[in-house]
């Protein structure tokens, strides 16, 4: 019988504990010591699969016949991938909406994962959640399906998955760090990260949370000192695309140690197209836009306090969404 997060159960553990690099290279660009926490070696290629699969595995433990359930989620990409993976290593089924600005290629990723059905409705992630809670859950359960929402990023269960990193993070690194970085789309990592900071007693670390323009919800609630919706997703980083972040997360932004982060579009593909040359591991812009920070003195532009020896923590959530041909064809736009 396991142990998750307090939940004993003998289902099997739908993700899985990542390595923490120290990386010479990106070090020495950032004139400080950066770790590399690898969340793109999860079984979904993204951090994604702590929180999704702690809500999916925290739901099954305390239902009576698991193989009955059915989960719906709604998605860019990467949030459906890891409850499609969570489900089949669950022995459960899973269904996701996208929007239908989601790639042809995301879609065929989350299809070949075992997806029960992948639904295209809406502009953008908000009319796809829509969609999936008034109509699609609603149809599934007049025919009798034990149908179950899994929100992506904004639920106490999700958190506490995310929360999972920071242990391995304490862990893993020598000492204490003095600051962590991860990417803001609707807010659960950072949510989870927050959490996770406290609870090991670390509330007070510095936590550069980093969005790009276009799909930067969380910087906006902050300027205006209010839980502000976006009026669409317009960055390359899709995979971002919440409108408006968790409560939760906008509640954690307004903390002192938090620094909010806004780049470009091409930050973020600057990002990922050196980390690939520096690191030979290819992430998508979601991802990319922390990792830029790391180049052109960008990182202590933020945080200004760090040194030389100081120990940093970034979150290479990872990302589905890249392939080998767009790396490239980001590589030539940006030698022209």
């Amino acid at each position: 019988m396991a142990n998750f997060n307090g939940i004993a159960t003998s289902l099997p553990r739908p993700w899985r504990e990542t390595p923490l690099i120290h990386s010479r290279i990106l070090s020495q660009h950032a004139g400080c010591q950066i770790y590399l926490k690898l969340e793109n070696l999860q079984p979904s290629g993204s951090f994604k699969s702590r929180g999704i699969g702690n809500f999916l595995l925290t739901h099954l433990a305390s239902t009576p016949n698991p193989s009955a359930i059915h989960f719906y989620t709604s998605s860019g990409g990467n949030a459906g991938l890891a409850c499609v993976s969570a489900a089949i290593t669950l022995g459960t089924a899973a269904t996701i909406v996208v929007p239908l600005t989601t790639s042809a290629y995301m879609i065929a990723k989350l299809r070949a994962a075992g997806a029960q059905d992948v639904l295209q409705v809406g502009d953008s992630w908000v009319e796809a959640d829509t969609h999936l809670r008034e109509v699609v859950i609603p149809e599934a359960k007049a025919k009798g399906e034990e149908s179950v929402y899994v929100p992506p990023f904004d639920a106490q269960e999700v958190w506490d998955g995310h929360a999972t990193l920071v242990e391995e993070v304490v862990q893993q690194l020598d000492g204490e760090m003095d600051a962590l970085v991860c990417s803001v789309g609707g807010g659960g990592l950072f949510s989870g990260i927050m959490q996770g900071l406290e609870k090991a007693g670390l509330g007070a670390t510095k936590v550069v949370a980093v969005e790009t323009d276009g799909a930067h919800s969380l910087a906006l609630s902050l300027q205006e000192g209010r839980l502000a919706t976006l009026p669409a997703i317009t960055s390359i980083a899709t995979s971002l695309g919440a409108r408006t972040v968790a409560r939760r997360a906008f509640e954690h932004a307004q903390k002192e140690n938090v620094q909010s982060v806004v780049l470009k579009d091409e930050d973020a593909i600057e990002g990922c197209v050196r980390f690939a040359d520096d690191e030979r591991i290819m992430v998508e812009p979601a991802c990319g836009v922390s990792l830029a920070l790391c180049y052109g003195g960008k990182l202590k532009k933020f945080v200004p306090h760090l040194k030389a020896e100081s120990k940093v923590v970034i979150v290479v959530c990872g990302g589905s969404n890249i392939s080998a041909d767009l790396l490239a064809k980001w590589t030539t736009q940006q030698k022209d």
